[in-house]
């Protein structure tokens, strides 16, 4: 008895020892980095599935779930979400980033002439007289003065500097007459081949070149590496801001991805993933930087060849099957003659590059469409991806098929029909002024289609906003029968992007071992009214599991 009596007591006394030690959560819990949690975790997987906690290690997805995954994991950081939105972060499958020099003005938020002038007057001002002034961004569309500005609204401003101002989107420039006499071009000048010097009623040039504006951009001095290295990375990490995690370049030229390389190789600096195409000219400089780069990584890397088919509608420019609008016979150009275009691209697919193909004008569509299956059926490359860039004219239902069939992509703009409302009015009539950047019609048709920005504007809702809407500036309505679903263009602002960069088993979707790359949003996309999605904020930017930009 005495000795049951002592084990009791010895077993009574461990007991209680054991309940006041304190209780170790770590215990059996698995270590991440990143847990967020009690939102609205948008996964864009193939089921599109909703989660409320998200857990990150090394840069990556770990697990989604719900909040029990708390319990699970004993992670470093752990954010509350406070019912927020998080989604994948955008990809933005076509867009122009570069380094800016010190003669340079931002006009993309202008809204007058005597705004440009203003600007013009500070600059001059800066560099002193003599020194070449650049600039980029001004749209007629959104100019107080329902105009172009013209050679003489920029003589008034710097009489004494060359000036060239490209307009939005880069198919055109107005130059100052004091560039126009360094470029010797004057009122007898023939128009450049593809390109036009646009002339008033008595025949004098007024100072804006279509499509061929580097007839006078060519004797802009050329920047330094360091001012141009320096403003690139504040142009890059500008996009984190608005939540765009990974881009493609669309047209540098081979010497310059070293500045790229030596970019991405500092550091600590926070940048969204880039591809960077290059046009198919310099050979050299191509196989040169493949040679050196190889692959690249997952922030860097060489993409798909950049070719040119026509030009652009803020000229306009693109080459089209029926004539522009009030313009006599005006087609529009292709952007070299058409055999000189077909040999291009079959040379570029026989070598065995995937292209990104700018064919804006259904007459241009129709011809890379017509090419690209010749090439195909001659010489069959599995998985080519080559796509489109722009697709802005609806062709034929046949040429839809035909891209479907040989797995012909798009790589779309939607924030075109809100942002150049004013040139498509203004050139187009009837079906085809309806139809422009469709999207409806060639996902209907089975082909993969991608939406991005091409910098008019670069921020990703607004294109969101025009593909759900199909609404102009004005609040016009565009052929509401091309309109996609939230879900659908959500999709195309991330996993299809990925795809279009053989990247989807790594991005585009949150999605266990694909990368942490993610956003959180001020309203929920998914339910906030049509009206409100450009009003959404991007309240913080994850690349690869790191906060790199927080409202």
């Amino acid at each position: 008895m005495k000795n049951l009596s002592s084990v009791f007591l010895i077993s009574v006394l461990v007991a209680s020892l054991a309940a006041c030690q304190p209780e170790d959560d770590s215990v059996d819990k698995i270590s991440a980095d990143l847990i967020l949690s009690n939102g609205k975790i948008v996964s864009v997987d193939e089921a599109f599935r909703i989660f409320d906690t998200i857990v990150v290690t090394d840069g990556k997805v770990v697990e989604l779930g719900d909040a029990s995954l708390l319990e699970k994991y004993d992670a470093a950081t752990v954010r509350d979400l406070d019912g927020k939105t998080l989604m994948p972060g955008f990809i933005d499958s076509h867009t122009h980033i570069s380094g800016d020099p010190k003669r340079y003005i931002d006009l993309s938020e202008v809204t007058s002439i005597t705004e440009i002038q203003d600007l013009i007057r500070a600059k001059a001002l800066e560099l002193g007289q003599g020194e070449w002034i650049t600039g980029y961004g001004w749209s007629e569309d959104e100019l107080a003065e329902g105009r172009k500005p013209l050679r003489g609204d920029l003589d008034v401003a710097a009489p004494f500097n060359p000036v060239t101002l490209t307009r939005a989107g880069g198919h055109s420039a107005v130059v100052s007459t004091s560039a126009l006499g360094l470029a010797e071009i004057n009122n007898n000048t023939p128009d450049p081949e593809g390109g036009v010097i646009e002339r008033d009623e008595n025949g004098v040039a007024n100072g804006i070149i279509r499509e061929r504006q580097n007839i006078v951009g060519r004797l802009v001095p050329e920047s330094t590496y360091d001012e141009l290295l320096a403003s690139l990375e504040i142009n890059l990490g500008d996009l984190l801001a608005k939540g765009i995690t990974s881009i493609t370049d669309a047209s540098t030229a081979p010497d310059e991805y070293a500045m790229w390389e030596e970019l991405y190789a500092k550091p600590g600096v926070n940048l969204p993933r880039s591809a960077v195409q290059f046009q198919w000219f310099d050979l050299e400089g191509i196989e040169e930087a493949k040679a050196r780069s190889g692959e690249g990584s997952e922030f860097l890397k060489i993409g798909p060849i950049k070719v040119f088919a026509d030009g652009g509608f803020t000229g306009p420019a693109a080459f089209t099957k029926e004539p522009y609008l009030n313009q006599g016979d005006y087609r529009g150009y292709l952007n070299m003659p058409a055999q000189d275009l077909v040999d291009h691209i079959t040379e570029i697919h026989d070598a065995g590059w995937q292209m990104g193909i700018h064919a804006i004008g259904d007459a241009a569509i129709e011809l890379v469409v017509d090419t690209l299956v010749e090439a195909l059926l001659r010489n069959p490359r599995e998985d080519h991806r080559t796509y489109l860039n722009h697709f802005s004219m609806r062709p034929s239902d046949e040429t839809m098929e035909k891209m479907a069939e040989h797995g012909i992509h798009i790589t779309q703009q939607p924030n075109f029909t809100y942002t150049l409302e004013g040139r498509y009015v203004a050139n187009l009539d009837g079906w085809r002024l309806e139809h422009n950047n469709p999207l409806r019609s060639p996902m209907d048709h089975g082909i993969h289609v991608a939406i991005s920005s091409d910098i008019l504007p670069i921020g990703p809702l607004v294109g969101i906003y025009a593909a759900v809407t199909r609404k102009g500036m004005s609040g016009r309505v565009f052929g509401a029968d091309e309109a996609i679903t939230i879900e659908e263009a959500i999709q195309g602002y991330t996993i299809k992007g990925a795809y279009l960069g053989f990247e989807e088993d790594i991005k585009g979707s949150l999605e266990p071992g694909k990368l942490a790359d993610m956003i959180v949003l001020s309203d929920d996309i998914l339910t906030v009214d049509s009206e409100e999605i450009m009003n959404i904020e991007i309240e913080q930017t994850y690349v690869g599991g790191e906060l790199v930009y927080q409202n």
